[in-house]
């Protein structure tokens, strides 16, 4: 009989981290360092508004300082600029995160670039992009992070793998391809130009999948034994659909029936059965983006203080 699949647990990995977090802001705050973080929302998006709180909310349970700042759908980039401008200048705020998406009349590329490098715990900024291409201490986007750290602290190999990443974003893809060759895998990038797409996949010990589309991965673009990173959150707001991507579960249907809608992956969930590992959706990558973000800020108050930190 062949071995299941590991069910790589991001929420148990979170809390995991969580609590390194928690332990790191105790000992600083206890030499006078309180972390903080100031999270700038715009406009009334209800989706945003909830993981706002929700990014709020976890800093109060780790003890972190947190301001929430939300002006109005009708700010300008001027404005927005000015608000940055000042948090940057305050020595109690180490990290500043501008919630995504900005209304269409804001210059997002320009806010972006206009936080410091020292308290960009999204890790957007050109300035943090080239320090983690050459390998230098910064400040990395979260999710690409929290794949690491999956892959880590469930003693998955990695050094020598051959990985490929489905989908080449400035906020996953690129990043991801970036740990993943800092950590000695051999990595090939794919997207939408890439031909024989299949033939790549194929190949790959570790597959992220961060491109976007429900079930694109499909069982037969996938090595059997593969360990799968499955970056994808769709709705599924059709019942064929959800039929066709999850056949005969009870769950989901209910699911589908009270809500009108269901979560799938990137990853067809038929793909999983042949991996040696992966990780489901959800409760598997999105559940590190947070505790990624706590940690950053944690990293981002030593760095700005000359405190040491670990390597990662």
């Amino acid at each position: 009989m062949a071995n299941l699949p590991q069910v790589l647990d991001g929420v148990a990995i979170a809390a995991e981290i969580k609590a390194e977090v928690a332990h790191e802001v105790t000992d600083l705050t206890s030499r006078g360092v309180r972390p903080g973080l100031a999270v700038i929302l715009v406009g009334e998006v209800p989706a945003s508004q909830i993981y706002v709180r929700s990014k709020v909310k976890t800093c109060g349970e780790l003890g972190i300082y947190s301001e929430m700042l939300t002006p109005p759908e009708s700010i300008t980039t001027e404005e927005m600029l000015e608000l940055v401008a000042k948090l940057n200048a305050r020595d109690d705020i180490d990290g500043i995160l501008i919630q995504l998406p900005l209304p269409k009349h804001v210059d997002t590329k320009r806010l972006l670039e206009a936080v410091s490098p020292d308290k960009d715990v999204d890790g957007f900024h050109p300035v943090n992009a080239g320090r983690l291409q050459s390998g230098q201490p910064g400040l990395a986007p979260c999710t690409p992070a929290g794949i690491i750290e999956i892959l880590r602290r469930t003693g998955l190999p990695i050094a020598g793998q051959n990985a490929v990443v489905v989908g080449r974003s400035d906020i996953v893809g690129k990043p991801a391809a970036l740990m993943l060759l800092n950590e000695s895998a051999t990595v090939t990038v794919c997207h939408s130009k890439t031909r024989d797409l299949p033939a790549v996949t194929r190949n790959a010990d570790i597959l992220v999948a961060a491109i976007g589309r429900p079930g694109y991965v499909t069982p037969e673009m996938v090595k059997p034994g593969a360990t799968l990173i499955d970056v994808g959150i769709n709705r599924l707001t059709d019942a064929a659909d959800v039929e066709r991507f999850f056949p005969n579960d009870a769950e989901r249907t209910a699911t589908f029936a009270k809500r009108g809608s269901v979560i799938v992956g990137d990853i067809d969930p038929a793909a999983f059965a042949i991996s040696g590992a992966y990780t489901p959706v959800p409760g598997g990558v999105g559940a590190l983006t947070i505790a990624m973000l706590m940690h950053n800020t944690v990293k981002a108050a030593k760095l700005r203080r000359g405190i040491p930190t670990e390597s990662r």
